[in-house]
């Protein structure tokens, strides 16, 4: 028996990379899972690969959210994890990109965060229980260059901090992730020459797995987290020590 035996949880962009491999960790782990994307037809075929269900959702759109929470309790009865993992990313520098793509990076990163937790967190209060968990990023940490994905991910972890705080008393959890240098489509946009200065500045020496991350993240949803919440968890081999 898995440690999320008996638990639905939703996961947003979990169509492919690090989201897939954390709908896959909670299904392996026992979970009923409902792998969300816009990416429909690689979505579907990740839910057949786990054994899970897959909704259409743009987390960007508050209808969209409900409809996506709606089916959900119409089919389980409620809802005990989310993971909001979609995210996109952008390396322009400090105020040499365009102003639509910082407002895209906000709309998806830090709006579509705060939609996820809106729609959630009144089923798990009335509950009394549930976990979320917020992929946001070492960019969320420190300072970086790239000050669009910087300020979605720096935003996400003070909505984190705010909505464990709110509703500790209900029995909700609220924890954020911050990976690394993890093998996704993000780590392999770049050019080999900066994913070598990168991996240069981590003392373990390596880029991280998705499936390290999921590990955290299934944890974190599961009650042998039970007295965690508003944590900052850090995934990146040590980047930032």
């Amino acid at each position: 028996m898995g440690i999320l035996e008996g638990k639905v949880i939703i996961v947003t962009g979990s169509a492919r990379g690090m989201g897939s491999a954390e709908a896959l960790d909670a299904a392996e782990n026992g979970a009923e899972v409902i792998v969300t994307d816009i990416l429909d037809e690689r979505g579907n075929e990740t839910a057949v690969e786990i054994g899970a269900t897959y909704r259409s959702l743009d987390v960007t759109s508050k209808e969209n959210w409900s409809e996506v929470v709606s089916s959900v309790l119409d089919e389980h009865g409620r809802i005990d994890g989310l993971v909001n993992n979609a995210g996109i990313y952008t390396s322009q520098d400090i105020f040499s990109g365009s102003t639509d793509t910082f407002q895209k990076i906000i709309e998806v990163n830090q709006f579509g965060t705060y939609l996820g937790m809106a729609a959630v967190t009144p089923i798990m209060s009335r509950q009394g229980s549930g976990s979320i968990v917020n992929i946001s990023s070492v960019a969320g940490m420190r300072a970086q260059a790239n000050i669009a994905y910087m300020a979605s991910k720096w935003a996400v972890r003070g909505m984190t901090k705010g909505v464990a705080k709110t509703l500790a008393s209900s029995g909700v959890r609220c924890n954020s992730v911050h990976p690394g240098a993890v093998e996704t489509d993000i780590l392999f946009s770049l050019e080999e020459e900066a994913v070598t200065d990168l991996i240069s500045t981590i003392p373990m020496g390596r880029s991280g797995e998705p499936a390290e991350v999921a590990e955290v993240v299934t944890f974190l949803l599961s009650d042998s987290a039970s007295y965690i919440t508003g944590a900052e968890i850090v995934v990146d081999g040590g980047m930032i020590i």
